[in-house]
């Protein structure tokens, strides 16, 4: 996809500030340090649109960034990790739940695990309350660029399954080198097409 504009729109504290524009929303989840900034800054071609930090749990509220004047690109506070109390964590966790259950125009959600480690917790948490919900989500492992080839693989397949997902739907990617971003981007707009469809079918 050609990128003509992208620029950041609001962080969002509270469900007041979600903008309500009937355009799809691609959803970005994970845990902290996941690597959610670089691989947004890659997609779009941007260095610091989404800002990157080696403090886990930096990124507190939603960050919704308008891309092409057409869709969003939203990213979650990431999960775990996070030095802050516990109030606060709830408090996050409330906001992403009232964005993810109530959100009208929701068109993917992209689950980013870390391929070099086995799931965590706050992962199989997620996956459960996903599936739970019905919700349509994209599983890609980042920073591929870690591993050899082999490693890669065996990786892929052990995530796969314990994600309760087909092999072909755990993508590979790297932001360092930029592997994996075809395969996400045909994801990515064949979701954008079918929720324009669907919006267009409602108003």
């Amino acid at each position: 996809m050609q990128i003509k504009s992208a620029e950041f729109v609001i962080s969002a504290a509270q469900p007041a500030q979600f903008p309500n524009r009937p355009i799809p929303h691609i959803v970005f989840a994970g845990k902290s340090n996941v690597g959610k900034s670089s691989l947004l800054n890659k997609l779009l071609n941007r260095k610091s649109l989404a800002k990157t930090s080696s403090t886990p749990g930096k990124t507190r509220l939603i960050n919704f960034f308008l891309i092409n004047d057409a869709f969003f690109f939203v990213d979650l506070p990431g999960y775990g990790f996070a030095r802050v109390s516990k109030k606060e964590r709830h408090s996050w966790q409330d906001l992403i739940e009232d964005y993810l259950t109530n959100h009208p125009f929701v068109a993917q959600l992209i689950l980013l695990i870390d391929i070099r480690h086995p799931l965590g917790q706050n992962d199989r948490q997620m996956l459960e309350w996903l599936h739970e919900m019905g919700y349509q989500f994209q599983v890609v492992l980042t920073k591929a660029d870690k591993l050899n080839h082999q490693e890669t693989q065996k990786q892929r397949q052990l995530l796969a399954s314990a994600c309760g997902i087909p092999l072909e739907h755990c993508l590979v990617t790297s932001s360092e080198k930029g592997t994996g971003l075809a395969p996400l981007w045909k994801s990515i707009q064949e979701h954008i097409s079918e929720a324009a469809h669907l919006m267009k079918e409602k108003l």
